[in-house]
């Protein structure tokens, strides 16, 4: 677990030396991951008689009959499925997997296919059948396809990396999770947000912001009045150094009520107790009578049952200042709040591992337990022994080492008093995009979180090469970031699985290939002398320079040469995320061009060569 070198990248020379700057979960893993199932998300039919299970690495969807307890069959995929939704009808089921994958539940065969965004993900059917909603996770928008035409009638922005939504029942909002906070990670205030897009005008109606450190928003649920929206994530506490694990000291695991009529957030619970954290909270879904409010925690392979009428009537107790806990008096206490959801919320153990996508039948909760390839089975009633069962969905391998690994970075049971796993930092071993003050270069000086892409190969670790390489630095999280003594086996697991990470080819190509303004930065990217610096294939020479972006006491001080590749998605940039994109780097935070002669490029060379990199 390498935390926090230089944001996205890390810092080096030239022109671009200081940027520091799978597809989902899945698709990102997928090299580690051959003949595991990966159930990573559900659906159920409308009488509850099926549920349907989308196995990404899998590639295929898996039909349980829940009567039964039992697989009813499979149907082959052609690419990683990373979500799924029915139609209203219950005749096809919608699966993104590459394109949109419309099935014929008839026949149980892929009928057709539709093509949607980059990162597909999320399908939402209106209630009508008419439209589908997909959230092209790494174009940063949501498409909306006229079913009956099978073409994109719109495609609609949202902040960063869309990979959940959910729709009122009406069909008027569509409720979107943006997974990373957007914007520079150096000032008071960073956070992801929800879009709340009006269906009707096909615009975002609103962006809500979530509290201060929010970022891996990973579910999201409408309440059956279609008034609430409830989205899962993490709280970072990143204004504080990492000194300590207790009470939620680095990070906190949450669940934020958004009133979607108001367009604002109610206010935002924390799903730990005390000294018990819930890490990772993944898939959130609302029983149908609106009762219990449940969500999987895929760190600690738990499923929380909340009683829903008594959230909202201790929220609204607190809103009217009336004291509900010994920390919560007012609205702004509740964030901090580890006892809120005492008396009203049920932590109840899986049997499987790393639960995330998530379905309520009845009585009952199933969650997809990603790394056992298993459905998890939970009663919701108190009046049953909250006993939960794990039924195999296929054969699975003996674990590899790589997937062993995988397994480790993101399972907090590892971690002191369970409050993260190295994915709270590192969502699919990238980046959150926050600040985080290590104790490894001192304190008082935060640097933005890395990518683990590539970490073995671009030695040293961290923004001042204070760690000689990824293994060090894997060791060093496991001791002082989880708190954690672990056995020797367990951080090589982890350094296989760091290894295995491929690149994602990035968006800004056409047709896998460079337009004609990354072309024409190309040709200055030679031309400036930043390829003496960022060379192919690995985009650093692996030295370190000072290019005067030091402050304070790192004033003169080297920085490592930061790889560009994968950079489009590591924002933001140099090592204390002070540039939100790379024009910024090239610019504004390039005064009197001491990492490069930029202020000598024109506008448009600006542009292009930014073009070029974000290619890369």
């Amino acid at each position: 677990m390498i935390r926090h070198n230089v944001g996205g990248a890390r810092a080096g020379v030239c022109v671009l030396l200081l940027l520091a700057g799978l597809s989902v979960g899945a698709m990102a893993s997928a090299q580690t991951a051959e003949g595991y199932l990966s159930p990573v998300a559900l659906v159920a039919d409308k009488d509850g008689a099926h549920l349907y299970v989308a196995a990404a690495t899998g590639r295929q969807v898996i039909v349980f009959d829940v009567a039964k307890r039992a697989v009813a069959k499979t149907i082959p995929l052609p690419d990683v499925p990373t979500g799924l939704a029915l139609a209203p009808d219950g005749t096809r089921l919608y699966v993104t997997a590459g394109q949109v994958q419309v099935i014929d539940l008839q026949s149980g065969a892929v009928a057709t296919a539709i093509s949607a965004g980059y990162g597909a993900t999320a399908p939402v059917a209106s209630p009508d059948g008419a439209l589908l909603y997909v959230c092209n996770r790494f174009n940063n928008e949501v498409s909306v396809i006229d079913l009956a035409t099978k073409a994109q009638a719109a495609r609609i922005p949202v902040v960063r990396e869309p990979v959940a939504a959910a729709l009122t029942p009406d069909g008027k909002i569509l409720v979107v999770a943006n997974l990373l906070p957007a914007g520079p990670s150096d000032g008071d205030f960073i956070s992801c947000a929800v879009s709340l897009v009006d269906t009707a005008s096909k615009t975002v109606a609103a962006t809500v912001a979530l509290p201060n450190g929010s970022s891996s928003l990973r579910g999201v649920c409408v309440s059956p009045d279609g008034a609430y929206a409830y989205v899962t994530h993490i709280l970072g506490r990143y204004h504080l150094p990492t000194t300590q694990l207790e009470r939620g000291w680095m990070n906190t695991n949450a669940l934020s009520v958004i009133d979607i009529a108001g367009r604002k957030l109610l206010n935002t619970v924390l799903l730990d107790d005390v000294d018990a954290g819930a890490a990772n909270p993944w898939g959130v879904a609302c029983s149908a009578d609106g009762a219990n409010l449940c969500v999987a925690h895929a760190g600690t392979h738990e499923v929380s049952v909340i009683d829903r009428a008594a959230l909202h009537a201790k929220l609204a107790k607190v809103a009217a200042g009336e004291k509900v806990s010994e920390v919560s008096s007012t609205p702004e206490d509740v964030p901090n709040d580890l006892s809120f959801l005492v008396g009203i919320r049920r932590r109840l153990k899986l049997a499987g591992n790393g639960p995330r996508g998530l379905a309520i039948i009845g009585k009952n909760a199933y969650a997809a337990e990603y790394f056992t390839g298993t459905l998890g089975v939970v009663p919701l009633s108190p009046d049953v022994a909250p006993k939960a069962q794990s039924v195999v969905l296929g054969s699975e391998p003996a674990l590899s080492v790589a997937r062993k690994g995988e397994m480790f970075f993101h399972d907090a049971t590892l971690c002191f008093q369970q409050w993260q796993s190295c994915s709270s930092c590192h969502p699919d071993a990238r980046a959150d995009g926050l600040n985080w003050d290590l104790l490894n270069d001192g304190m008082g000086n935060p640097k933005n979180t890395k990518s683990m892409l590539l970490a073995h190969k671009t030695p040293p670790s961290m923004a001042l090469g204070v760690r000689e390489g990824a293994e060090a630095a894997v060791r060093a999280g496991i001791r002082h970031i989880q708190f954690a003594v672990r056995p020797e086996e367990d951080a090589v697991a982890i350094d296989e699985y760091l290894k295995s990470l491929t690149p994602q080819p990035s968006p800004y190509l056409v047709d896998g290939k460079l337009g004609p303004a990354a072309e024409r930065g190309q040709a200055v990217f030679q031309a400036a002398g930043c390829a003496g610096c960022h060379a192919e294939p690995l985009y650093t020479d692996l030295k370190q320079y000072n290019v005067g972006i030091g402050k304070d006491r790192e004033a003169d001080m080297a920085f490592d040469t930061p790889t560009l590749v994968e950079v489009w998605r590591t924002a933001p940039y140099l090592h204390d995320g002070r540039a939100a994109t790379l024009k910024d780097v090239l610019t504004t935070a390039n005064p009197g061009d001491k990492h490069g002669a930029t202020s000598k490029l024109t506008a448009e060379q600006i542009n292009d060569l930014a073009e070029f990199v974000l290619t890369r």
